[in-house]
């Protein structure tokens, strides 16, 4: 187990729990750090044959109902039976006294999670597009589900996500900015967003952070196996989800990166799909208008860039778990330009 691992896990305590909470196996737990990933702490735990996934949150104090590893499971839990793409929950634990944090663990599910390039082995222009129809393809099967069926009727409020999302996120805005530095093209997006309010489209399961590396593909042919971090799902709009997965896909705007590595630049890349296409393929199979999606999209720009800003609050304060967070110095910014085209395109 790495030194960062050690810091973050009591290894004596999780194996007693393990002991405890999970049929024996031969040998010793061993636990090994998976390094991406900006925010909640991932780890692979091993016992004998068996091999799970550890969530926990990231170290240093944390925003409000941010990194919510109970909730997680908790969604994890009640998928299960659905059909949803998802990792099977194993155990949780809410006892501090363990690892000191809230963490359960997961299935592991072998495959790719498309990061910072395109995996050679989907390099053919045909896994390229069922790239992209799989995410939507998934994200439909999530906004299908009959939740009022599930252990998750209780997750969230069926009526006034948007208003909520407003509401949050600029409170989230106003604890960090006392910490960074102003952003008043910040306040100006979240103006517009207050004004340009749609009525909600639907009310399902909502994701919350569903993108192309927060879901793990097989090749040959390319599939959607896998969909991962579910500790902002609720009950919403699901065109915030669609919003939210788009901010990730295409073409920006943006200037170019001194060495590109968003999943942007991968899918901006000759033979994926347009975001208009895949909204088009929403759109088709589940019958919701696309006619306020500008809203949705800016939304989505709008809270990635309150959450980046909440991640650099950890990179000034020394409690970042990946160094990378340096980014969002001028990242940041960007997403505020980014935001404020598309209001204009609107």
């Amino acid at each position: 187990m790495s030194q960062q691992s050690n810091t973050l896990i009591d290894m004596v305590k999780l194996e007693s729990f393990a002991r405890e909470k999970l049929p024996a196996q031969d040998g010793a737990l061993t636990v090994k750090k998976h390094e991406a990933g900006f925010s909640n702490e991932t780890f692979y735990v091993s016992w004998g044959p068996k091999q799970w996934v550890m969530r926990r949150p990231p170290r240093g104090d944390i925003l409000p109902t941010a990194h919510d590893m109970l909730r997680e499971y908790r969604v994890l839990s009640g998928l299960a039976a659905t059909g949803v793409r998802v990792p099977r929950p194993v155990v949780a634990c809410e006892d501090l006294s363990i690892i000191g944090v809230p963490f359960y663990l997961m299935e592991r599910i072998e495959g790719v999670v498309i990061r910072e390039q395109l995996p050679p082995e989907f390099a053919a222009t045909a896994d390229r597009k069922r790239i992209g129809e799989e995410l939507i393809d998934a994200l439909v099967e999530l906004h299908a589900v009959k939740w009022q069926e599930t252990s998750l009727a209780t997750l969230g409020k069926p009526q006034g996500f948007l208003q909520r999302q407003l509401r949050r996120w600029a409170g989230q805005l106003e604890l960090t900015v006392p910490r960074t530095r102003p952003l008043p093209g910040l306040q100006k997006v979240s103006e517009w967003l207050t004004a340009h309010l749609p009525e909600q489209s639907a009310t399902t399961i909502v994701h919350g952070d569903y993108k192309l590396d927060n879901v793990m593909f097989t090749p040959h042919p390319a599939q959607l196996v896998a969909i991962f971090d579910w500790e902002m799902a609720t009950l919403g709009d699901p065109l915030a989800d669609l919003g939210w997965v788009m901010t990730y896909w295409g073409p920006t705007g943006d200037p170019p990166e001194p060495e590109p590595k968003e999943s942007n630049h991968i899918t901006s890349q000759s033979g994926f799909h347009s975001r208009d296409e895949l909204v088009a393929r929403y759109e088709e199979k589940t019958g919701r208008t696309m006619k306020h999606f500008a809203f949705y999209h800016c939304l989505a720009v709008w809270k990635l860039a309150i959450i980046l800003e909440g991640l650099y609050r950890h990179y000034i304060e020394g409690t970042a778990s990946n160094p990378k967070a340096n980014e969002f110095e001028w990242k940041v910014p960007q997403l505020v330009d980014r935001a404020h085209r598309i209001i204009a395109a609107a």
